[in-house]
């Protein structure tokens, strides 16, 4: 059942940008088919990139008008490896070469620049910025370096045809201070969510609390958990923050409503 929920999760998670292209970075767009069954697909023991990678190929391979050419094709030159292909699909008679990227991004208005420079990972080694600079300047262009063509062509790979494009989902949480506001460049109907401190966060007295698994992170919070009181709450919360992790929990409100919030240990 929660791998299920997993796969649900990312279904119903939207794309970071649409109908346009972020720093030259254009998203690949498909009206998906059906629902699919994904009950086959290992999960344990793996990252949740790598599961994200099976939900996409799984249902990719599963609609009309496209083939999947190749995936996860590493390229080695002289036996170091130089990158990793995600995938190259054939769509409706185009070639294209697709990174698939799904993120998890908080809002910190405290950071200069613009509104992309703010968004970055729980964990604040990781940004939205980097992300799009690593995209652009070594993944995208893979698929032209002289390795990788030799070796797209031996998989019948037409190399002259291919375009590349990202599959980039995202999941963003903003401080309640931030509520209402439009960000700019981006997908809004991905903000699901609020992050705060360790102070802000004791203050939720009248509420119960679930932390899940990475893997679950994906899940949309449901009442079929254990929940915690606050006071059984914090310690769990104070370990993660003790080894500077900023964790996921669930929050079931007084009123029975839930949430998906983030506790920062750098607030």
């Amino acid at each position: 059942m929660s791998h299920y929920k997993r796969y649900i999760g990312y279904r119903n998670t939207s794309l970071l940008w649409e109908s346009k292209s972020i720093d030259a970075i254009h998203q690949f767009e498909i009206k998906l088919s059906q629902i699919q069954t994904m009950d086959a697909l290992i999960c344990k023991e793996i990252r949740l990139g790598k599961l994200i990678e099976q939900y996409v190929f799984t249902e990719l391979r599963n609609q009309p008008s496209l083939e999947v050419l190749v995936s996860n094709l590493q390229i080695i030159d002289d036996k170091i490896t130089i990158g990793e292909i995600d995938c190259v699909i054939n769509y409706l008679e185009r070639i294209i070469h697709l990174e698939i990227v799904y993120k998890f991004y908080l809002f910190d208005e405290q950071i200069m620049g613009s509104t992309i420079d703010k968004w970055i990972g729980p964990n604040r080694n990781d940004s939205l910025k980097l992300k799009l600079n690593k995209l652009r300047v070594k993944q995208l262009p893979l698929v032209g370096q002289e390795k990788a063509r030799e070796i797209l062509i031996k998989h019948d790979v037409d190399v002259d045809e291919i375009i590349s494009k990202v599959y980039f989902k995202a999941q963003l949480f903003i401080p309640k201070k931030c509520a209402g506001m439009i960000f700019e460049k981006i997908n809004n109907e991905c903000v699901i969510g609020y992050y705060m401190g360790m102070a802000e966060f004791k203050k939720r007295t009248d509420c119960e609390f679930h932390m899940p698994i990475k893997l679950d992170w994906l899940i949309e919070p449901h009442k079929g958990v254990e929940w915690l009181s606050l006071d059984d709450f914090i310690p769990c919360i104070a370990l993660e923050i003790s080894q500077s992790r900023s964790p996921l929990c669930w929050v079931k409100t007084a009123d029975g409503k839930l949430e998906k919030i983030f506790v920062v240990f750098w607030r």
